[in-house]
């Protein structure tokens, strides 16, 4: 019986294995670039594969929550074999076109000037039998005998559920995987397609669907981006300080092929920071000479004459605002007039610290989240467009999500880490055992540590000094008396306007905070949980343990809304309003 369009199993069996597949004529499909998902699903379903050396290829689909849903669960074992299918998908690990090719994923290289002539000559071979013609969905000479392959499936379940023990699709996948090999191909297909129905409508799949769209949307802003300004080139960038966070900095850019001058105040200094950027770069790069090629990028100077090809400045030293202030007029009189000039901090006043430059409008605010892949931007209220613009250029040449936040005292990444470790330090003290609490949050999902050290942050002590022991508190309330505090700081920050959409601060808090991207960022699930219980349960501990906890306005006035979701949208909007306090 052949399924319509709108029935599940249409595309995987009608249209990719019946018409596509079975074709009367080969189909050889030719890579060039990125084929995930889908795209390399249609292409394990041709008859051959012909890719360029530099296309990438992989079935990303588990990092969203799904299983490959085109045949790609029960293709590419048959083509790679098990061991190398389960860790590109269980992974969703992309592999380049030689590395394809050495695992027989691909049948042959070219160069892209000749990938269609070389995949139509291919064609013509399996046309006239002087290649084969192959269908993979029925291949079995790549896969292992049945008891060595249930044995690598079940060393593949204990590791995802080690690895990720609140996760069940990784799991469901892999049944799926060792159906086909059991029960055949092309009952797998029926049961990956009616799988992949069903995980496109679980919350783990909705909440990794949210985080995508939510770090592509950080790059989208109002008034910027959509202005058709163009960014300029950046190549040549000075940092000031070669501390630890000068030289995090440095390797970024060193590794992202830009050039890099780093500025000391004595050789001392200078000869330390250059030995730690090159540790950190051989910690990263094969030894030889592609680390040689990256510590060319690198110059050490003690003074600013240099800085005269600078295309951008970080400024990573620690002082007073009127240190600061002195740097920048040196930084004006000795960059050129394009140069970008921006600041590390998070915790000094950036229209401040410019005031005594006639360069405000190049001034801008860059803040690179330690160990962490985000850089927030925070403009000051002269910085121009263009500045914005090529900043956010530059954050994703040196692959971080940047986050557009209002010029303020810890911005945002840090307010909401610092509210998480007091939040810790409130419960440690009154006798709950840092293991366990650990082990609680990491059972929740939560990637980084609890009591780390938050750079320039201090901890303001507004919670009860009575030796009040909470003893040894359920599983949830650890959960909720750690993180429902963060929630209340994510409500001041939107409220204050320090944000352009809620979203980012879901991915701040994914990516710099550790919170598990399934559960959608801190916002959505907080969202899900509904502000009037999450507000309900600080009040209580308000009055008992006192200011920390309390509720902040907004969420006070949104706890009072009916439908669950109204207080997430209305965020957007409120957000909205406040475009004007990025003077953008």
């Amino acid at each position: 019986m052949v399924k319509k369009p709108n029935e599940i199993g249409f595309l995987s069996i009608e249209v990719i294995t019946n018409l596509l597949e079975a074709a009367r004529k080969p189909i050889v499909a030719a890579i060039d670039g990125p084929a995930f998902g889908g795209g390399l699903e249609i292409a394990l379903a041709s008859h051959a594969r012909i890719a360029t050396p530099t296309s990438q290829l992989g079935l990303t689909e588990l990092q969203y929550g799904i299983i490959p849903g085109f045949g790609g669960t029960q293709r590419l074992p048959r083509l790679v074999g098990l061991h190398n299918a389960l860790e590109m998908i269980l992974m969703s690990k992309r592999v380049n076109g030689k590395e394809a090719f050495n695992m027989s994923l691909v049948d042959a290289l070219a160069r892209a000037d000749e990938l269609i002539k070389t995949a139509s000559s291919w064609a013509l071979d399996i046309l006239e039998g002087r290649k084969p013609w192959i269908a993979s969905l029925y291949r079995t000479d790549r896969l292992e005998p049945l008891k060595e392959a249930r044995l690598i499936l079940n060393t593949a379940r204990t590791q995802s559920r080690k690895q990720n023990p609140n996760l069940t699709h990784p799991l469901i996948c892999i049944d799926v995987i060792e159906e086909g090999i059991v029960s055949g191909p092309r009952n797998a297909l029926w049961k990956e397609a009616e799988t992949l129905n069903e995980l496109r409508q679980s919350e783990t799949c909705k909440s990794l669907i949210h985080v995508f769209f939510a770090r592509y949307n950080t790059s989208k802003i109002p008034g910027i981006t959509d202005r058709g300004l163009q960014p300029k080139k950046v190549n040549n960038v000075a940092i000031t300080g070669g501390g630890s966070v000068g030289c995090e900095i440095a390797t970024n850019f060193i590794l992202s092929n830009f050039y890099v001058i780093l500025k000391e105040s004595n050789e001392i200094s200078l000869v330390a920071a250059i030995g730690e950027i090159k540790a950190n770069l051989r910690r990263q790069l094969m030894a030889g000479k592609v680390m040689q090629e990256a510590v060319a990028h690198l110059k050490g100077v003690l003074d600013y004459d240099s800085f005269k090809d600078a295309d951008l400045v970080v400024d990573t030293l620690d002082g007073s605002i009127q240190s600061k202030q002195q740097t920048f007029v040196d930084l004006e009189h000795y960059c050129p007039q394009h140069c970008i000039l921006a600041s590390n901090t998070s915790t000094d006043n950036l229209n401040i610290i410019g005031e005594r430059t006639n360069s405000r409008s190049r001034i801008v605010g860059a803040h690179f989240c330690s160990s962490s892949p985000i850089l927030e931007i925070a403009p000051t209220d002269w910085t121009s467009h263009q500045v914005i613009l090529d900043v956010l250029n530059v954050a994703k040449k040196i692959k971080k999500t940047p986050i557009l936040v209002r010029n303020s005292t810890g911005l945002v990444v840090d307010r909401l880490s610092v509210v998480y470790s007091k939040a810790a330090t409130f419960l440690a003290q009154q006798g709950e055992d840092k293991d366990h609490m650990a082990q609680v949050m990491q059972k929740f999902g939560m990637s980084i540590g609890l009591f780390r050290t938050i750079d320039g942050i201090q901890f303001v002590n507004n919670m009860s000094t009575e030796p009040l022991k909470v003893g040894k508190l359920p599983e949830k309330d650890i959960i909720e008396m750690l993180l429902f505090p963060v929630v209340n700081e994510a409500c001041r920050i939107m409220e204050e306007g320090h944000v352009m959409k809620a979203s980012d601060i879901d991915v701040a808090s994914v990516l710099a905070m550790g919170f598990p991207s399934y559960r959608g960022g801190i916002v959505y699930w907080a969202n899900n949980l509904g502000s009037k219980y999450i507000c309900s349960r600080l009040e209580t501990w308000s009055n008992i343990y006192g200011e920390f906890f309390k509720p902040c306005a907004y969420l006070i006035q949104h706890s009072s809304l009916t439908r669950k979701a109204s207080w997430i949208w209305s965020w957007v909007r409120d957000c909205e309003a406040h475009t004007s306090c990025y003077a953008i």
